[in-house]
């Protein structure tokens, strides 16, 4: 059984439901559950230097880009992300997405989204720079599409 949910962070329409991070696993995993609505915007193709991720979709579909491949996950699918892979994803279907995301090591936990929500949420167009300052200081390198 999860626990309770620890923390909420709402970065655009995009939610986050922290249910472990680094202070409950001795810094060695962050888990998550994200809320993704149609048509959310999400964050551009990186690749993370320290930290591997996995992803398991509970609720519709989202579409993940792993290195240069496109997949589609339904409900039940996973996929395991080695630090190093670029990758990212969408919701293209019609209902949220729901799915756990888990991160190793904790290097990538809470704190990092509040900043990057700060940065969305203040109101028109976010600035570019500081998103790329705030992903670079934790470990995420952003690239372009190909």
């Amino acid at each position: 059984m999860f626990p309770r949910i620890k923390e909420e962070i709402k970065i655009g329409e995009l939610t986050l439901r922290f249910l472990f991070d680094g202070e409950d696993t001795d810094n060695s995993l962050v888990v998550f559950e994200m809320l993704v609505p149609p048509n959310t915007k999400v964050p551009a193709p990186h690749y993370h230097v320290h930290v591997d991720e996995t992803l398991y979709v509970m609720e519709g579909t989202v579409e993940q880009l792993y290195g240069t491949e496109t997949r589609v996950l339904n409900p039940g699918d996973k996929v395991f992300i080695k630090r190093g892979t670029v990758h990212g994803f969408n919701n293209t279907g019609t209902e949220t997405a729901r799915g756990l995301c888990f991160l190793s090591p904790a290097s990538i936990g809470p704190e990092y989204f509040r900043e990057i929500a700060a940065v969305v949420n203040a109101g028109g167009p976010p600035d570019m720079q500081k998103l790329l300052d705030i992903m670079k200081r934790h470990g995420l390198e952003p690239v372009k599409p190909a």
